[in-house]
């Protein structure tokens, strides 16, 4: 049965049937919506966007007339609906998902948690608040390689992890097509909001969110300093974010975490590696691998000379051991492992059905959104800053 706490008329569905409202049917709203549609035992019952073209794109989607308001209001005072999906830009999640939680359903909010730091906090106090199952979308929670790599390395497969370098490389604008004419700009504003500082955090939040998430995961706490660099190095098109940034987060016991994303060349793609005293592990959106390192030959004694390649040369110009490793490495088997955002969706229903805490929890979803919010003060401030806890 539904959760006790939901209105009479929504635990009174047919059939038990979880009737969700999606705020936000943009790209990944839609994305959402195709993952629900593989799932048993629920609707996409209503959605609410101000952007009109995105109603006749679900009903598509969905394959039948969808009811949709543009204000989303309108939408959370229905009393059939069992839960509620926030996908709007991150600069609207804490008005929507608090909104949400006080109606008096379950929440599905994608990341970020919020866009500022006091937004972060109201957000953790409203959902705890409001004792229903808050789940953010970080779907690579549920991705069952990412799953087993974590548990590998928190039973020390691969020793202390001391380093994270993550990556999220591309070739392409980051930009989406504007219908025209589109005088005063509010199309563009509106469809490209990843684009402007006024409403997105670009790169950092949208993409490293991600990688900070898996971060904090490996090192069992939330990153306490950042500092961090961005710049438009190469698409001078009147965005406001940068389209590069690098970002150092420091962690206990001097351990680090580097993320790095550009827009300009897609070599390194998306990945996150982590280094620890015996052993590597490389993470990408299908698959990890385990690398494990050499046994360090024995010491040469002080003066002793050595020969490399028919050159004799002292002991300390050897470059041994440092060529990269070019083996396959041991690479993690997880039969039948489904789609992370599937399995984030379906483990969204079985919580709402079961009153199950979340695998990502909105304090897991603090934790990853002041990292980007104190992080990108850091980018464009080009200093460092100490990253608050929640108490």
């Amino acid at each position: 049965m539904l959760l006790d706490s939901l209105s009479a008329k929504a635990t009174n569905s047919p059939n038990d049937r979880i009737r969700i409202g999606v705020i936000g049917p943009g790209s990944r709203g839609q994305e959402l919506i195709r993952q629900f549609l593989h799932l048993p035992g629920n609707e996409i019952a209503a959605v609410a966007d101000i952007y009109e073209p995105r109603y006749a794109q679900v009903d598509k989607l969905v394959g039948r007339s969808v009811p949709h308001y543009k204000d989303y209001r309108e939408l959370l005072a229905r009393t059939d609906l069992d839960a509620i999906v926030i996908s709007t830009p991150v600069s609207l999640h804490a008005e929507h998902a608090q909104a949400a939680v006080r109606s008096g359903r379950p929440v599905y909010c994608e990341k970020a948690l919020a866009f500022t730091a006091g937004e972060c906090r109201d957000q953790v106090k409203t959902a705890e608040a409001g004792g229903h199952v808050f789940q953010m979308g970080f779907e690579y929670r549920y991705a069952a390689w990412v799953q087993e790599g974590v548990r590998r390395i928190q039973a020390g497969h691969i020793g202390e992890p001391t380093h994270v370098y993550a990556y999220w490389h591309r070739n392409n604008d980051w930009r989406r097509p504007v219908p025209s004419p589109d005088p005063d700009k509010k199309l563009e504003h509106l469809i490209n909001w990843r684009l402007y500082r006024e409403t997105s955090g670009g790169l950092l939040t949208e993409l490293g969110s991600h990688h900070i998430d898996i971060a904090n995961w490996v090192f069992d706490e939330p990153p306490a300093r950042v500092t961090g660099t961005t710049s438009i190095v190469r698409w001078q098109d009147g965005r406001t974010v940068g389209d590069n940034v690098q970002a150092i987060f420091s962690y206990s016991k001097g351990r680090r975490m580097v993320f790095s994303s550009i827009t300009d060349n897609a070599e390194m793609g998306n990945q996150l590696w982590v280094y620890g005293t015996e052993g590597t592990v490389q993470f990408t959106i299908e698959d990890a691998t385990f690398y494990y390192e050499p046994k360090k030959p024995k010491a040469a004694p002080a003066g002793a000379e050595v020969v490399e390649r028919g050159i004799t040369t002292g002991a300390s110009y050897s470059p041994r051991g440092e060529m990269p490793y070019r083996g396959e490495g041991e690479r993690l088997s997880t039969p039948n492992a489904e789609d992370p955002t599937l399995a984030c969706c379906r483990s969204f229903l079985d919580c709402v059905r079961n009153g199950k805490k979340p695998v990502a929890d909105v304090r897991i979803g603090y934790h990853s959104a002041i990292a980007t919010v104190i992080g990108n003060q850091a980018l464009y401030e080009e200093k460092s800053y100490a990253i608050p806890g929640l108490t």
